[in-house]
């Protein structure tokens, strides 16, 4: 239990803010954001992702209109042994589906804003609202490498220091 209640801790942002905050979302996002498996690319180095391989964040519809956010996570390797983090999410009312809150264990609520995404949304970039963290989010483990090139440009242009993302390793395409 000391882990948990030490990890949830961590979850609530033990970094200090990369930037001011992060800009508010540039535009609606679609309710299709809340569905099905989104690879993480790219991220913010930080405690409770480290060697961290193969991310994924698997989202389904829940009663009430919330989700269920299963994050996966692969030790060491893309085939390491996987941890998995469960959360029930909801979208912020009046966000234009852009901002979303995560409890993760029951006890730790976490608010998520997808900041921007691609206009077909196979891509997107996801942060917290005190600036702290980043992440760029895919439909498919392996972003094509100008479209990758551009979102980390996008990155970049919102505020975040983009030489010191780290970049897990997916499953080959």
């Amino acid at each position: 239990m000391k882990t948990i209640v030490a990890l949830a801790g961590a979850l609530a942002l033990a970094a200090l803010p990369a930037i001011a905050a992060a800009p508010q979302p540039a535009h609606p996002i679609s309710a299709a954001f809340y569905s099905g498996t989104w690879y993480e690319v790219a991220r913010t180095p930080n405690g409770n992702q480290k060697d961290c391989q193969a991310p994924t964040s698997q989202f389904t519809s829940a009663a009430g209109g919330k989700y269920l956010m299963t994050q996966t996570c692969r030790k060491g390797s893309p085939s390491g042994v996987a941890k998995v983090f469960k959360a029930e999410g909801q979208i912020v009312p009046g966000s234009g589906n852009a901002k979303f809150k995560a409890r993760f264990f029951g006890l730790v609520n976490q608010e998520y804003w997808i900041l921007d995404c691609a206009g077909d949304q196979s891509w997107a970039i996801m942060a917290t609202p005190g600036g702290n963290y980043v992440w760029l989010m895919s439909r498919k483990a392996v972003m094509a490498p100008a479209a990758k090139a551009a979102a980390i440009a996008r990155i970049k242009a919102l505020g975040y220091n983009t030489t010191k993302l780290e970049m897990p390793k997916q499953p080959p395409a």
